[in-house]
């Protein structure tokens, strides 16, 4: 049984650091302050600019 948790303890600290660094590649991520809405194929960033990502906003990202 304390396998099992050991196990259960190190994936959820995997997960939780692939979700960090994911956060992180996000179009408009840091200062721009994360996705407002999309426009047309671009995705507009709360701060007003339009996001240098390659990704298609109307895609769900």
């Amino acid at each position: 049984m304390k396998k099992v948790a050991a196990v259960v303890s190190i994936m959820s600290l995997l997960l939780v650091g692939f979700d960090a660094q994911a956060k992180g590649r996000e179009p408009c991520s840091g200062k721009k302050g994360g996705i407002s809405h999309c426009s047309g194929k671009l995705f507009v960033c709360k701060n007003g600019t339009i996001s240098q990502s390659k990704r298609n906003c109307s895609r769900g990202g």
